[in-house]
């Protein structure tokens, strides 16, 4: 690798956008765990063992082991743009003995899904490098079933963080009924509840 190849990957891991799947040991630091551990993430999923739950942008699976465990009757369904994160997401699952998963390529602005198919969506350090986001919320609520819920968890140091007060207006602007957000300023999740209707913009 070339020292110019080197720097763009650490510019992109390290500062704004998507991250780069090259760099996916990053992502699975021991110390991430006491940040956000991923019990913690699955446990404030409010679903039921059968649910259908959709994450996107689940990087190497860091958090997609616990979260399919959480649905031993259900099936998570992974989304990432990149396919090479898929394969290593789904390499992990797989070592991890977990069955009760797929994976699907997608950028998120035009998700390849009926209506009102899942239960919940949930996503970590992901809501603030999605471009088109406009696009995206409006897939997220289609997608959901009524009641069903969006989840999104940020936390420090992740360079795309973004404070729950501006994400709770962004959801609710696109037929969300946010939740007051579960953890503190620096690392938290926001559930946002999907209303029948969006708001009109």
């Amino acid at each position: 690798m070339t020292d110019a190849n080197l720097w763009s990957l650490l510019s992109r891991a390290f500062g704004r956008g998507v991250f780069p799947h090259q760099m996916t040991w990053v992502l699975d630091l021991p110390g991430r765990g006491l940040i956000m551990a991923p019990r913690t993430v699955a446990e404030r999923l409010p679903v039921a063992a059968d649910a259908h739950v959709l994450e996107v942008g689940p990087g190497s699976g860091y958090y997609s082991v616990a979260a399919a465990k959480r649905v031993p009757d259900g099936v998570l369904t992974l989304v990432d743009i990149q396919p090479e994160m898929l394969e290593k997401a789904a390499q992990k699952l797989r070592a991890a003995g977990v069955s009760n998963f797929e994976t699907v390529p997608s950028d998120g602005t035009g998700l390849p899904f009926d209506d009102d198919v899942f239960d919940a969506m949930f996503m970590v350090t992901v809501f603030g490098e999605i471009e088109g986001r406009e696009a995206f919320l409006d897939e997220a609520h289609r997608v959901l079933k009524p009641g069903g819920v969006l989840s999104i968890t940020e936390h420090h140091p992740d360079p795309d963080f973004e404070l729950a007060p501006d994400v709770a207006r962004a959801v609710e602007a696109h037929g969300f009924t946010p939740e007051p957000p579960i953890g503190w300023r620096w690392a938290y999740t926001l559930n946002a509840t999907k209303r029948h209707e969006p708001t009109p913009r």
